[in-house]
């Protein structure tokens, strides 16, 4: 029976591979397991109490349009207030350049629908988002890796393989506190980035979904913005935003802000894919939001999550400072940090001893688009309360230095 299906699968879809982390998510259910490996919200920071007035609103004052089907380009008054909402960040476009997604995750594959022949060449960071590789995957294209340092992408690095010749359909960019790294995108190197995406004609998808979370200072300006102050209009860069980090993952409320013709062969993809963005989801993000809570609870989760980054670092100050090879990243907001180890060292490996302990994280090889990063680990801290975090890192350092004793 099996042979029956089998045989038929599509060349890309018979390659594909499970992600990583919801692999991981199965282990990491144990209640003694303490994970840093989800990208996961504090669950105990969710606005249960204004998301269900936001429901109760939407079922009492629209219950027809709440639970009917709608429009491809999704909730007009969604829409008009996400374009309120990206105006502030330099982000001007009408509303009909909004289109609301099931997740950014869907925006993701909408664009590599879109935009991907088999074996096309793409340029991404390396590391990666692993969901955008795994959102591709089925399509084969041929990456084109460069360069993070600690200021982000390696702007120098991308203008010598454009001059060189290689004309990627896109590059793709975690702007702020990058997944899986934590690291942003310095100003002077945004500005340069356009500046070169505008010589090569090179498009840019912006993947922004943790440009609110910041722990210190301000709100780093959108390649998106700057794309429109250089070119008076939205001309190289596709944005894509989340409310899936400052309200809830389970509402799967994303959006595209994409120059309009492109908007328009979107929205023919999305009628393929799923008709529209639940109806129910986006009024209730539309109540909700209207009335202020993304100001309102966006400082909370800045408050929580840079407590739990500060002592994730002092964790590792104390227990891993002394390991000889042994780096981290020092994110200034976001989800994540980046850890590498010694080069004798290798992650995946150490996480099946890590485990034993109760203690989990993400391998840093699956963010790599061509292999590497055996050395490396993604690390989350926004789920696991402080105690956790302390307990966490002192068995992860455990693991570590037993493993280098052998």
């Amino acid at each position: 029976m099996d042979s029956v299906w089998t045989n038929r699968i599509a060349a890309g879809a018979a390659e594909m591979h499970s992600s990583a982390i919801r692999d991981l998510l199965k282990v990491t259910a144990q209640p003694e397991m303490i994970s840093f490996a989800g990208g996961l919200p504090a669950p105990e920071l969710f606005p249960v109490e204004e998301i269900a007035a936001a429901a109760e609103r939407a079922l009492v004052e629209s219950p027809l349009v709440t639970l009917q089907y709608g429009p491809t380009e999704g909730f007009g008054p969604l829409r008009e207030l996400l374009m309120t909402w990206m105006a502030r960040l330099g982000i001007t476009v009408p509303a009909d350049q909004v289109l609301v997604t099931s997740g950014s995750q869907q925006g993701l594959d909408m664009v590599g629908r879109l935009l991907i022949d088999p074996g096309a060449l793409v340029a991404v960071e390396e590391p990666t988002y692993m969901g955008a590789l795994q959102a591709w995957q089925t399509i084969r294209p041929h990456y084109l890796s460069v360069p993070l340092d600690d200021q982000g992408l390696d702007v120098d690095a991308l203008e010598a393989l454009l001059a060189a010749g290689a004309r990627p359909r896109f590059l793709y960019v975690v702007s702020c506190f990058q997944n899986p790294t934590g690291v942003t995108l310095a100003d002077e190197r945004r500005r340069r980035l356009i500046e070169v995406a505008s010589r090569y004609t090179l498009p840019i998808i912006e993947d922004d979904p943790y440009g609110e979370l910041y722990y210190e200072g301000s709100r780093t300006t959108p390649l998106a913005a700057l794309d429109i102050e250089l070119h008076g209009e939205l001309r190289h860069v596709v944005y894509l935003g989340t409310l899936s980090k400052l309200l809830s993952p389970g509402m799967r409320v994303g959006w595209i802000v994409a120059p309009q013709p492109l908007v328009d062969r979107l929205v023919m993809l999305k009628q393929g894919l799923d008709l529209h963005t639940g109806s129910m989801a986006q009024v209730v993000a539309y109540y909700a939001c209207r009335d202020g809570l993304l100001e309102q609870h966006t400082p909370r989760l800045r408050d929580l999550y840079r407590e739990r980054r500060d002592v994730m670092l002092q964790a590792l100050d104390q227990t891993c400072a002394g390991v000889g090879g042994m780096h981290w990243t020092r994110p200034g907001g976001g989800m994540f940090l980046w850890v590498r180890l010694p080069t004798e060292l290798e992650a995946e490996p150490l996480l099946q001893q890590a485990v034993a302990e109760h203690v989990a994280f993400v391998p840093g090889r699956a963010f790599h688009p061509d292999g590497g990063g055996g050395n490396t680990m993604r690390l989350n801290f926004s789920h696991s309360n402080p105690t956790q975090i302390e307990e966490g890192i002192r068995r992860l350092g455990g693991v570590i230095l037993a493993s280098l004793a052998l």
